[in-house]
């Protein structure tokens, strides 16, 4: 099992730094320091209070279990990172490149692609047409964590899974009391 662990680790780091080799390259820098924010805490939660208030109502309430998704999944994220003190690549690792004034709480798992996969989940759900925006932008997201210096693959692959089960969860709960809303 040690084996297999270390193993696993040494195909993290290795993917990690393929991904984080390509740090001075200026558009990519451009883009993915721009597109990170997306699964910050401003960001989803103004764009998901801005749908509640301005969309139609079976919109709403995609966005209702969007918001839900958002907070629920922010708890297992934070015991997670609690219990799992795992330390970022950029702390943990040599020759990393990583943007000045980088975050110094744990790296395992990664919130902001939490975050995204959960927020964007109940609109995939609500209309699946917006799979081909939502999922690139999720996905991106996700990468630029990892070409910032931020998380190891491992770190974003279980956020994607955590955030796209909440936010699975909450569209179908919410979708079980008010069956009609959503359609």
């Amino acid at each position: 099992m040690i084996k297999f662990l270390h193993n696993f680790y040494d195909f993290d780091c290795h993917v990690f730094r393929g991904i984080n080799r390509h740090f001075e390259k200026k558009a990519l820098n451009l883009f993915f320091r721009t597109i990170t924010h997306a699964g910050g805490a401003t960001f989803t939660i103004c764009t998901i209070l801005l749908i509640i208030l301005l969309a139609s109502s079976s919109l709403r309430y995609a966005a209702i279990a969007s918001g839900l998704a958002l907070a629920i999944s922010h708890i297992p994220v934070s015991i997670m990172k609690k219990f799992y003190p795992r330390k970022r690549p950029y702390l943990a690792l040599t020759e990393i490149k990583v943007a000045t004034n980088p975050l110094k709480d744990h790296s395992f798992p990664s919130g902001h692609t939490t975050a995204i996969f959960s927020a964007v989940l109940p609109f995939i759900l609500y209309a699946p047409m917006l799979c081909a925006i939502l999922l690139p932008l999720a996905i991106s997201v996700g990468i630029s964590r990892m070409y910032l210096g931020l998380h190891y693959p491992s770190d974003v692959a279980v956020g994607c899974i955590l955030g796209t089960s909440v936010g699975c969860f909450s569209y179908l709960a919410l979708a079980s009391f008010y069956p009609y809303a959503l359609i």
